[in-house]
């Protein structure tokens, strides 16, 4: 099969012709139509994500969807022909989506949404299972909340905008000046960050009590500030990237809960990896009952074009997500 394959960080990825892998027990042979492109997948090439585990030479690419081509022992709900979609690879020793097939394990998929396509399907797993693993698993999102996610126009962030809405929260969400009205769009209220402190906007939308539950999808100082603007006793903040050394000394004077969202764990160790088909499911629920969508960037991209796909990522141009197409 044709895959593109990383031998050495900081290179440029080859295109070459790999082995064809089969489905062993408990996984299932995928034939691969479109692979999402994320942004640990710029961090893994370039060797700056020791979290992922990454071993050489590895074929990239964290999000897939495609066709079940073959079933193997042990796999149950799956048959030759579905469709489906998941985080199956990319990191660690697991094959990434970057090639024409991979065996994956049977754990990590879900049936694909049936009003998406498979570009628009493949752009949804890393985000959606993150989103949902801090809204839903950690802060357990519901009707009557006040929820800011941080970078609402943003990959997590649109996703997380959309499970809230449909949770009941009323939902709020920081982005610059020109994506304010993809926020908007998706239902949420915009903050312009360039135009308030977090301390201003609290006070604005929340007469000061602070956010039930802050998302930060971003890092460093914005997950600092997004201590100081939780719910005194009951705000649970959240984040994506809180990798940093940060004080918990704001959150801890109000009482406040924080959790951290790693959601590669499961790949990596094989722990929960049930649980990451199951969230699949919901989503599907939720985008094929209308309550949510991709953002997608309209750029065609196809595997001899993923030096491209990554710059795309890279250089902030992106109206939403970059998938690249793979051809057969």
């Amino acid at each position: 099969m044709r895959a593109v394959v990383l031998e050495e960080f900081g290179t440029p990825m080859v295109l070459k012709e790999i082995e064809k892998p089969v489905a062993g027990p408990g996984h299932v042979l995928v034939r691969i139509e479109a692979s999402g492109v994320n942004p640990l997948d710029l961090k893994i090439a370039a060797g700056q994500a020791a979290h992922a585990r990454r071993t050489l030479p590895a074929v990239l690419g964290l999000d897939l969807a495609g066709v079940v081509e073959q079933v193997g022992e042990g796999v149950d709900g799956f048959t030759p022909g579905d469709e489906v979609y998941g985080m199956t690879g990319g990191v660690g020793d697991l094959q990434g989506s970057l090639a024409q097939y991979a065996a994956v394990d049977a754990r990590l998929l879900a049936p694909k949404p049936k009003s998406l396509d498979m570009r628009a399907a493949a752009a949804l797993p890393l985000v959606a299972i993150t989103a949902w693993e801090g809204l839903v698993d950690r802060a357990q999102v519901r009707a009557g909340q006040k929820v800011l996610m941080h970078g609402g126009a943003g990959g997590v962030g649109h996703v997380g905008v959309q499970i809230a809405l449909a949770r009941g929260a009323e939902v709020f969400g920081t982005e610059a000046p020109h994506r304010l009205q993809a926020v908007e769009e998706f239902g949420a209220t915009a903050i312009d960050f360039t135009a308030e402190t977090p301390q201003e906007y609290a006070e604005r939308l929340t007469a000061g009590e602070g956010f039930d539950i802050v998302y930060d999808t971003v890092g460093g100082p914005v997950l600092d500030a997004s201590f100081a603007i939780a719910r005194t006793y009951t705000g649970h903040v959240l984040s994506s990237l809180g990798w940093g050394t940060h004080s918990i000394a704001p959150l801890s004077f109000r009482g406040a809960t924080y959790s951290g969202v790693f959601t590669l764990a499961p790949m990596l160790t094989g722990r929960g990896r049930e649980h990451h088909g199951e969230i699949l499911r919901e989503i599907t629920a939720l985008v094929d009952s209308g309550r949510l969508r991709p953002l997608l960037d309209p750029r065609q991209f196809g595997l001899a074009d993923v030096t491209e796909a990554h710059a795309a990522v890279a250089d902030g141009t992106a109206t939403g997500k970059i998938v690249v197409s793979i051809g057969h």
